[in-house]
C-alpha cells in the first residue's frame, strides 16, 4: 500500500505499531517515516490525510472508526471486517464523518492485467459480460504464520479473507452494485493439526441482470509453483472471453500480468507488466485532498465486504477426513 501511494505521489509521514520490531522493519524501507509512540499521536498530526492499516483483521474495524472519527481517511488491507457488527460500525462512522473507508483489493487494483481487463471490458472488447470465474489459490507456508492466522475469529474465515478479492472483482467486472449468494462452502480438507483453519472455500453469485460468477479460494499451492499462487480470472462475454493469468504464466513465464483474449477477430496474448500502471492510488490521493469520490464508490467497498461476510455465514461445511491417498507400493493401487 505504501509503495503504491508513494508511486502515485503520496508522502509517508509517520508509522505506528505496538511492536517496535515492525516499526523498525517499516522504517528500513521508508526511512522518512517518523515513529509515533501511539496511534493517537499519529492521528494528532494535522499534515496526515490518509492512514493505512495492515493490523490483524479482527482489529481493523475499531482502528478505522478511530481514524475516521479523527477526521482522516482510512485505507486497510483486506479483509476489512470479520463480522457484520464491525461493518455496521464502519458504515455508521462513515455517515457521521463523511470520510473515505477504502480497502486494498490488490488483486484488481494493484495488478496490471486486472486493470487492463477492466478497461477492455468497459470498451466492449468482449461484448456483454455473462459469467466470471475467479481462482485464488495461495501457498500456506504454515511454519511462517503467526498464531492468529489459525484462529477463525481473528482472520474471519477463508471466504471473508481470500474470497473478498474475488467477490469485489465480480461486482466490478460485472458492473453490478449488488449480487446474491447462490451457494458457498468452506472446509478444512487436509490440515487437521490446525482445526480452525479453512483451507478450501467456494462461492457462487448472481446479479440482478443475470450475470453469474464462481470463485474458488484455497491454501493448496504446491511447492513446485514458482510463486505464491496461480491466480486466474476468466470473463465470458457475448463476443469473446478474457483470461487473466495474474501472477505467473505456468511453465512459460515467471512474470505475471498476462491477458489472453479470444474474440471475433482471433486469439491475442497481451503481456502488460510495466505498461498499464495503477490509476486507483492517484485517484484515492486526489479524493483525500479534494473531497471527491473518483477512486471507488463507498457503497461498492462495503457491499463487497458484506457479501463475503454473508457467504461465510451461510457456507456449507466440507470439513471431514482428507481424501485417502492411494498407496504406490506393490499391490497398493491400479496401474
Amino acid at each position: 500500500m505504501t509503495r503504491a501511494l508513494e508511486q502515485a505521489g503520496g508522502t509517508v509521514r509517520a508509522v505506528y505499531d505496538p511492536d517496535p520490531r515492525k516499526v523498525a522493519a517499516y522504517q528500513e524501507q521508508h526511512p522518512q517515516a517518523s515513529a509515533c509512540g501511539s496511534l493517537d499521536e499519529l492521528l494528532d498530526d494535522g499534515s496526515i490525510y490518509l492512514v493505512c492499516c495492515a493490523a490483524v483483521p479482527d482489529t481493523r474495524a475499531d482502528i478505522g472508526v478511530q481514524v475516521v472519527e479523527a477526521g482522516k481517511h482510512f485505507l486497510c488491507d483486506k479483509p476489512p471486517f470479520t463480522d457484520p457488527s464491525q461493518l455496521a460500525r464502519a458504515r455508521a462512522a462513515v455517515r457521521r464523518t463523511q470520510r473515505i473507508w477504502a480497502v486494498y483489493f490488490c488483486e484488481r487494483l494493484h495488478n496490471e492485467a486486472a486493470v487492463h481487463a477492466g478497461a477492455l471490458i468497459r470498451n466492449g472488447a468482449i461484448g456483454q459480460v455473462l459469467n466470471i470465474v475467479g481462482l485464488g489459490p495461495h501457498r500456506l507456508n504454515a511454519p511462517t504464520r503467526p498464531p492468529w492466522f489459525f484462529e477463525r475469529a481473528r482472520y474471519g474465515g477463508i471466504l471473508v479473507d481470500l474470497a473478498s478479492h474475488q467477490i469485489e472483482q465480480f461486482l466490478a467486472f460485472a458492473d453490478a452494485a449488488d449480487a446474491t449468494i447462490v451457494h458457498s462452502a468452506v472446509g478444512n480438507r487436509a490440515h487437521p493439526e490446525y482445526p480452525e483453519l479453512e483451507d478450501f472455500g467456494e462461492v457462487s453469485l448472481v446479479t440482478g441482470s443475470g450475470i453469474t460468477g464462481y470463485s474458488r479460494v484455497d491454501w493448496f499451492t504446491p511447492d513446485g509453483l514458482g510463486t505464491w499462487g496461480d491466480g486466474r480470472l476468466t470473463i465470458l462475454g457475448t463476443d469473446g472471453y478474457i483470461e487473466l493469468r495474474k501472477f505467473i504464466d505456468v511453465a512459460a513465464d515467471r512474470n505475471g500480468d498476462h491477458l489472453y483474449i479470444v474474440d471475433r477477430h482471433g486469439e491475442h496474448h497481451l503481456a502488460v507488466r510495466g505498461k498499464v500502471g495503477f490509476p486507483y492510488f492517484g485517484r484515492l490521493i486526489l479524493d483525500c485532498l479534494d473531497g471527491t469520490r473518483q477512486a471507488m464508490d463507498q457503497q461498492h467497498v462495503f457491499r463487497a465486504a458484506e457479501l463475503s461476510l454473508q457467504a461465510q455465514e451461510r457456507a456449507v461445511s466440507l470439513t471431514g477426513s482428507a481424501p485417502a491417498t492411494p498407496s504406490l507400493q506393490a499391490g497398493g493401487g491400479r496401474a
